[in-house]
C-alpha cells in the first residue's frame, strides 16, 4: 500500500489574539486549522492556563488552547510550557494524528524573563516501523539568546536523533537573519522546506504585509512535496504571523 503524503504546518497562534491584541480569535484560528487538515500541527505561544484572561474573555474556553484546538480532530497532542507566571504559563505544542512514542520539553532559557524551551517528540506514522522526530521551537529575539538556543537545538538533535531517523524541525525561529541556517546545513543536514522549493526563505510576519521571514520547517529523511505561506483570507486577519504549511513523502 503507498503511503500517503505527510502533511504539517507550523504556526505561532498569539496566545488566541488577532494581531492588534484586541480580539481573541481562537475559535476562528481553530476553524482554520482544521480546514488545512494537517496531519501534525507544530504551534507556538499556545496558552495553557491564564486566570485574568478565563475571567474577563467571555469566549475563553474551559480548557487549555491546545486541548481546544486538538479537541475531534488531533487525537493526540503535547504541549511544553515556554514561560511561566502568575497568572498562568504558555508554550509550545505538538498535535498529531499519530501516536507519540514519547516526548519531552527541554528547558534552553537563557534569562528568566524570556523563558524559552525545545518539544521533542517521537511519532510513527501507519505502515512504517521507523520513528520520526518532530521538535517544535520557538527561538528567542535577542541575537546571543538565539545562538545559545540554536546550540542547544544542534546538540539535542545530534545526541537523541539518529542521523538516519526521518526528522521536522519547525517554529518560530525569529531568525531574520538567516544564521540558523549555515549550522543546520553544515552540520546536521537539515533543509528548509519553503527555500528548496521555492529558492528563499518564506515571509511571515507580520501576518497582513509579511516582510520578516520568520517561520520555517526544516527537514531530514524526507521528500519535500510543496510548501505554501497561508497569507490569504482568513490568515490574515487572526494571528500576527502567518502560518507555513508543507507535504513530504518517507
Amino acid at each position: 500500500m503507498k503511503q500517503k503524503a505527510l502533511r504539517v504546518l507550523t504556526y505561532n497562534i498569539h496566545k488566541g489574539f488577532n494581531t492588534t491584541n484586541r480580539r481573541f480569535v481562537l475559535h476562528q484560528i481553530r476553524e482554520a486549522l482544521v480546514a488545512a487538515d494537517a496531519d501534525l500541527l507544530f504551534l507556538q505561544e499556545t496558552q495553557g492556563e491564564h486566570s485574568q484572561k478565563k475571567k474577563n474573555v467571555s469566549d475563553w474556553p474551559e480548557i487549555s488552547q491546545s486541548e481546544f484546538i486538538a479537541e475531534g480532530v488531533w487525537p493526540f497532542y503535547a504541549y511544553g510550557k515556554n514561560a511561566i507566571y502568575d497568572a498562568g504559563h504558555h508554550g509550545n505544542a505538538i498535535l498529531s494524528k499519530y501516536p507519540f512514542e514519547s516526548w519531552e520539553n527541554i528547558n534552553v532559557s537563557l534569562v528568566s524573563w524570556a523563558s524559552r524551551s525545545l518539544l521533542h517528540g517521537v511519532i510513527r506514522l501507519p505502515g512504517n516501523d521507523r520513528d520520526v522526530h518532530i521538535l517544535c521551537v520557538h527561538l528567542g529575539l535577542i541575537g546571543i539568546e538565539r545562538r545559545q538556543q540554536l546550540a542547544s537545538l544542534c546538540e539535542r538533535i545530534d545526541s537523541h536523533v539518529p542521523h538516519d531517523a526521518p526528522l521536522i524541525v519547525a517554529g518560530d525561529f525569529n531568525d531574520w537573519l538567516g544564521r540558523a541556517e549555515r549550522e543546520f546545513y553544515d552540520h546536521l543536514d537539515l533543509k528548509e522546506v519553503f527555500r528548496a522549493t521555492h529558492g528563499a526563505h518564506a515571509r511571515t510576519f507580520p501576518a497582513w504585509l509579511p516582510v520578516l521571514p520568520m517561520d520555517r520547517i526544516y527537514y531530514r529523511g524526507f521528500t519535500p512535496l510543496s510548501c505554501q505561506r497561508l497569507s490569504h483570507s482568513p490568515w490574515r486577519m487572526l494571528s500576527d504571523h502567518a502560518p507555513l504549511a508543507a507535504s513530504f513523502s518517507l
